[in-house]
């Protein structure tokens, strides 16, 4: 005589990542659908439940705070992590990672809740990434907008690394004077010093005080900026062209 059948519609589960799922139809112990709290339905045996093995796209995988969701673009592609993943991979490592988010550059950075989910953040990069030349292109988030923190379809820009690099800062390495300022003490003045486009530094002067050594290096960097600009001004968006003559070098940054 067969085991008595048991409809267990209703009943009420987590999965491994403490998502609340519910059995909304059971035919068999082998076949039955389960429904989550965010509307996703999928397919699953009574035993996965149990063992709480039943995925969902919105389970937040990614460093506990991003997801996959449902969509066109995948996380693989003939076994290889797809360009879009890659990039929206390295964007949270950046911001939630604890190897990387206590680097001065990442410091206090987030993702906007739209990016949250892979599928949009995906979209956006195939309707933004460009090429040039074989340069490494890189998603920047202050370049646009001068000291933003967040990630976020507003805020972003694929930027040649050539250019990219123009604007990193070693907070960490100058102490207390000024971005480009170094004191001398064998000449006991002040030495302007401004990294150029070629990842090289080139030497701008020895001065009497601090303000003069900075506004050299204000000068420069200012018109080496618009000088690769306009090196790149019909391979580049406008938006990101017209932010680079725009972009003004501060005292405080």
């Amino acid at each position: 005589m067969g085991s008595k059948f048991i409809d267990r519609t209703g009943e009420i589960g987590f999965n491994n990542n403490k998502n609340r799922m519910t059995i909304i139809e059971y035919k068999t112990s082998k076949n039955l659908n389960v429904k989550f709290d965010n509307g996703y339905i999928t397919k699953c045996t009574y035993q996965m439940f149990q063992n709480g093995e039943v995925r969902s796209p919105y389970d937040k995988t990614k460093l506990g705070i991003g997801y996959v969701g449902v969509g066109k673009y995948k996380v693989r592609i003939n076994n290889k992590l797809s360009c879009q993943y890659i990039k929206w991979d390295s964007m949270f490592q950046r911001c939630y990672n604890t190897k990387y988010r206590n680097h001065f550059a990442y410091r206090n950075c987030t993702v906007c809740d739209e990016w949250l989910n892979f599928q949009n953040f995906a979209k956006w990069y195939d309707e933004n990434y460009y090429m040039v030349s074989n340069e490494d292109m890189q998603l920047d988030k202050d370049i646009l907008h001068k000291g933003n923190k967040i990630y976020s379809p507003n805020n972003c820009v694929f930027v040649p690394q050539r250019i990219n690099i123009l604007f990193v800062k070693s907070d960490h390495a100058r102490g207390e004077y000024p971005i480009g300022v170094t004191y001398c003490n064998k000449s006991n003045d002040f030495v302007s010093r401004c990294c150029n486009s070629k990842g090289g530094r080139t030497y701008l002067g020895n001065y009497n005080n601090i303000n003069q050594a900075f506004n050299v290096y204000k000068n420069y960097k200012e018109r080496l900026i618009k000088q690769v600009a306009d090196e790149y001004k019909n391979q580049i968006p406008q938006i990101l062209y017209d932010a680079l003559y725009k972009y003004k070098v501060e005292i405080t940054d």
